[in-house]
């Protein structure tokens, strides 16, 4: 079984912690997770595609065990985790690569596809999430990431995070119980928390210009697959059949019993991908 290794690198200034899989020889496949989460939210597709890519899956700032941002809100835009993705190019060496993106992950993914990143990423995965998101949507999220709880058991947390997170759908129990060791951290006082910076808030708050992604989203040329939660209110179905007419036309597959996000954790969405970034 191929165990994920921790590596730790300087990020455009910050130090970045990246979960890598699989051979290093392999083509490279980045996968990118939400925004009040982790890399190793990828724990399950990445060591399934391992045997076929080398994948890298970072922590952004502010975010698992990456560094925190300087200036708040100044660093918490995705021309900072632009620079950072750029950086951790750099240290792997990394030519082109295929993009795996949840959320937050996949509008930075649109970003770079459009832009700096153009003529690398060769397959895009856009995971629920559209070029714009609707305000409800936004604010629902906004309130509970920019107000992390503080438990004093394990247990408390694990039942905050199963609630907070059941738009994820149906999962097995050994992905709650991985999910809740790599999503929480101890405070200063002993007690448990989230493990990110409440300021990452600054995305939905202060950063809204980094949510409307329209004109990056028609420049995309990579390959694209547009993934959407059946139940998700982030990427609603106007919005994912607009995405399938524009830019890069990508098809479209619906994942039943989901809201926000498909987790990429069954076999099936697995395979999902497999399939695509062998295309």
């Amino acid at each position: 079984m191929t165990l994920p290794r921790s590596t730790y690198i300087d990020a455009a200034g910050f130090e970045m912690h990246v979960t890598e899989w699989g051979d290093r020889a392999n083509p490279v496949l980045v996968m990118w997770h939400g925004l009040a989460r982790t890399g190793r939210d990828f724990d399950e597709a990445a060591r399934a595609l391992s045997a076929d890519f080398f994948v890298l899956c970072p922590d952004t700032l502010g975010r698992g065990l990456s560094a925190w941002a300087r200036r708040g809100a100044a660093d918490y835009t995705f021309a900072t985790y632009g620079a950072m993705t750029s950086a951790m190019l750099k240290h792997y060496d990394v030519g082109q690569f295929g993009w795996v993106g949840t959320s937050m992950g996949g509008l930075l993914g649109i970003t770079l596809a459009a832009g700096p990143l153009s003529d690398r990423i060769t397959h895009l995965v856009i995971n629920d999430v559209g070029p714009d998101i609707p305000y409800d949507s936004a604010r629902r999220i906004a309130e509970y990431v920019g107000n992390p709880p503080v438990f004093d058991t394990i247990a408390d947390y694990e039942f905050w995070l199963r609630r907070t997170y059941a738009p994820f759908g149906e999962n097995s129990e050994s992905f709650w119980r991985r999910m809740v060791d790599t999503s929480m951290r101890r405070t200063d006082k002993g007690q448990v928390t989230v493990h990110y910076d409440p300021a990452i808030v600054s995305t939905m708050v202060e950063n809204k210009a980094d949510l409307d992604v329209w004109n990056a989203y028609d420049a995309v040329t990579a390959h694209t697959l547009l993934i959407r939660g059946a139940q998700s209110d982030v990427l609603p179905p106007t919005v994912a059949s607009a995405m399938r007419m524009r830019g890069p036309c990508p098809e479209l597959v619906t994942i039943p019993d989901c809201g926000h996000a498909p987790t990429f954790s069954d076999e099936k969405q697995i395979d999902l991908l497999r399939s695509f970034l062998r295309e």
